[in-house]
């Protein structure tokens, strides 16, 4: 009988954790100097992504410092709360759903999963700081039924350091937001986040490398994939939650798969071909997957019509082949 109760219990648990639903076809949607406007949202539209990530922002002054500055006068509007809120308000009014990802930007772009306090007090300071910072937004998400609040993003070091306080913040969170949350862990991070049972989706900033070739085909990508694939649908199944890539893009450039998460003024070639394959590769891979719920591309300016361009080695895929992958599969999932 016990072995019968097992049995039915682990099919139970494998249902919940492949049960189908839309997927999230999403764009993190940068914040701008200005308010979004309806032919902003047009071009998101045309896309057929169904979710955007707002990202307003706090900062830090430097690597040790434990207070978060946010909602001030002397940030874009966009990374405001009343920049967030406005953005919300316009993708809902098109029915584009939104996950509010509230992000800390360290100066000089210091990597945020190495924010680690030197002393017990500013622990306790930094603690403080985060929890104000997450739970205003916590109220917004709420005040404006936002589908999804994400409760950090690449925040390693703090996540394994302080353990109990992430744990209560979750319990706080949910005191005053009843939708769904995520945490948006670096791709070398999630196997070791602490929390996966206590939110509703693993998130995953899916930046792994692949392959070392200067333009890497389709299937060799996909071959690339397959060792994270299987440590991640392993991870779902485990945790019995789905899993979505909080972010997830390539540069238009050579090289893009070897170390997808470089953001420095590289002077590497511009690559089409590359950013279209491994754009290929991610949709083949993942969007038909149970236990995958989708993700959000990195990233989408406001600006369309001067965004990206057929000379531009970045990260977003605004006016290029890979705009036009990404629309075939959204609109087919």
């Amino acid at each position: 009988m016990r072995t019968l109760g097992l049995l039915v219990l682990c099919l139970l648990q494998f249902s919940c954790a492949s049960q189908k639903f839309e997927k999230i076809n999403g764009v993190s949607f940068v914040a701008s100097r200005e308010k979004v406007g309806q032919n902003h949202v047009e071009e998101i539209l045309n896309l057929h992504a169904n979710h955007a990530a707002v990202m307003p922002f706090g900062f830090i002054r430097d690597i040790n410092s434990p207070e978060i500055i946010f909602d001030t006068e002397r940030q874009w509007f966009g990374e405001t709360k009343s920049g967030a809120k406005q953005y919300i308000q316009m993708l809902h009014k098109n029915g584009v759903e939104v996950m509010l990802k509230p992000q800390i930007w360290i100066w000089r772009g210091e990597f945020t999963g190495t924010l680690k306090m030197q002393s017990e007090e500013d622990w306790v300071t930094l603690e403080t700081s985060y929890e104000k910072f997450l739970m205003s937004y916590a109220h917004l998400a709420q005040e404006t039924r936002t589908a999804l609040l994400c409760i950090g993003t690449e925040l390693e070091q703090f996540v394994k350091n302080r353990p109990v306080f992430w744990k209560n913040l979750i319990v706080k969170i949910r005191s005053v937001y009843k939708g769904k949350l995520t945490y948006a862990a670096n791709w070398d991070e999630y196997p070791r986040t602490t929390f996966w049972e206590d939110i509703d989706f693993i998130g995953i900033d899916a930046y792994f490398p692949l392959s070392e070739e200067r333009t890497p085909s389709v299937e060799q990508l996909k071959m690339g994939w397959q060792k994270h694939k299987n440590k991640m649908s392993a991870l779902s199944f485990e945790k019995n939650r789905p899993i979505i890539f909080t972010e997830y893009g390539y540069r238009s450039m050579d090289y893009t798969a070897k170390k997808p998460w470089l953001v420095d003024r590289s002077e590497e070639n511009v690559n089409l071909e590359g950013q279209v394959n491994a754009k290929k590769a991610i949709f083949e891979e993942f969007w038909n997957e149970d236990w995958f719920a989708g993700g959000y591309v990195w990233k989408w300016f406001i600006h369309h019509d001067k965004a990206g361009g057929g000379k531009d080695n970045r990260f977003t895929p605004q006016n290029k082949p890979a705009q036009l992958v990404i629309r075939d599969f959204y609109k087919m999932y």
